[in-house]
């Protein structure tokens, strides 16, 4: 009897900080067109950005070295016909990280349906790490366009100056690029990469919500931001502006408004447990507004504070827009009396002045709720970020439950 075909495989191969990272585009064509492995890129990223005489010793590998043994792609985790391209780690928020399964058709649709709605192709930049889907699409986006990616050295981390001269250094006739709010923020800081950000035709903005107030002092900079709402199992973003990309079909769920993607964007699933009936449910819960989707943020970030359910969202948007207020996060802190209590965690812009926990709690009373005004707040001078870029609220949580709290005798 003739042997069958070998199952393909799928290899973890590292990745790193800076623009040796193009040495993955001949293995990531390769993985799309099915003629060799599904690709991953480990989150064990070397510190390229080191001198010489500063590295480990010995130097850390390459972009292309295998770091965990292949494995093998059986049953539903691949087809022939539409072979499995890529596998993305999810972060991990509520569990075990899981490894994300997406086709080529997948990665395809996303590109393609990204250019359509940006206005066509052209160069981007490279400024997110290229494990997380964002930065890995880049990278997808890049190959259809037919484009070479500029890189942006993130070994020493992301900075205002970085991204300005990473930005002068691309010639594309249209430009794109994808970041995420913290780094926005940061960027509008500085004159320079605010000029720099201002080149860009588009700068896609997803990770985490984005506030008016952020949004309103790009547009008054002259930046063009996309905010975009996706995940690994959806191949990145996959709703624009909140107006779903072609072909993407959203539902929400009676009464608890859980989101429900559906469409060619979608994961196959996860390694070893196919995703069912081309849905996939999401742990976010959102509403229709003028024909766009709000996504309201995680159910299971749910507040409940005397017996009463609180979506950390709504707040937000509402502390987003506090003057001099650049991002804010709220969370459930456990409290003896109430089971939880509404905290915020604010980042300020350049010399603002802090509005007092009164104040806070007047303005949030006044457009939602007194359920839902914070008992808590804090100043950080950055937030917390874990995966891609998106806040971490376990962190941020454990930082408020160490923080005196008003009207305590500690806090007296």
């Amino acid at each position: 009897m003739t042997p069958g075909p070998s199952a393909r495989t799928l290899e973890t191969r590292l990745t790193c900080a800076d623009d040796r990272i193009l040495g993955v585009l001949p293995a990531l064509r390769e993985a799309l067109s099915g003629s060799g492995p599904a690709l991953a890129l480990s989150d064990k990223v070397p510190q390229s950005h080191l001198e010489p005489t500063q590295r480990p010793d010995p130097a850390p590998p390459g972009v292309l070295d295998l770091v965990e043994e292949p494995v093998p792609l059986l049953g539903p985790d691949d087809d022939p016909a539409d072979p499995t391209a890529v596998s993305v780690r999810t972060s991990g928020s509520t569990g075990v990280p899981k490894r994300v399964l997406l086709s080529a058709s997948a990665l395809f649709a996303s590109a393609s349906a990204t250019h359509d709605r940006l206005g066509g192709g052209g160069q981007w930049l490279l400024a997110l790490p290229a494990q997380h889907v964002a930065g890995l699409q880049v990278l997808v986006r890049s190959l259809v366009a037919g484009t070479t990616p500029g890189v942006m050295d993130l070994g020493g981390g992301f900075t205002p100056e970085g991204f300005a001269g990473a930005t002068a250094r691309l010639r594309g006739r249209r430009l794109y690029t994808s970041l995420v709010p913290t780094q926005i923020t940061r960027i509008l800081d500085d004159p320079a990469a605010t000029r720099a950000l201002c080149r860009y035709d588009a700068v896609l903005v997803g990770g985490s919500a984005v506030g008016e107030t952020l949004l309103a002092r790009a547009a008054q900079a002259g930046a063009r931001l996309v905010t975009t709402y996706g995940m690994s199992e959806t191949a990145g973003g996959c709703v624009y502006d909140g107006v779903p990309l072609d072909g993407v079909g959203i539902a929400l769920d009676e009464g608890t408004g859980r989101i429900r993607i559906s469409g060619p964007t979608l994961a196959r699933g996860y390694l070893g447990a196919p995703f069912r009936d081309g849905v996939f449910v999401t742990a976010d819960h959102g509403s229709w507004a003028d024909g766009r989707l709000r996504v309201h943020g995680r159910l299971d970030a749910m507040i409940i504070s005397g017996g009463v359910n609180i979506a950390p969202g709504p707040v937000e948007d509402v502390l987003q827009r506090l003057p001099g207020v650049a991002e804010a996060v709220v969370v459930g802190v456990p409290d003896p009396e109430w089971g939880q209590r509404v905290g915020a965690a604010l980042v300020l812009t350049p010399g603002a002045q802090a509005p007092t926990l009164a104040e806070v709690r007047a303005r949030v009373t006044h457009e939602l709720s007194a359920r839902s005004a914070p008992r808590q707040l804090t100043v950080l001078e950055h937030l917390p970020l874990r995966g891609p870029g998106k806040p971490d609220r376990a962190a941020i949580t454990t930082i408020l439950s160490g923080t005196p709290v008003p009207g305590s005798p500690e806090g007296n």
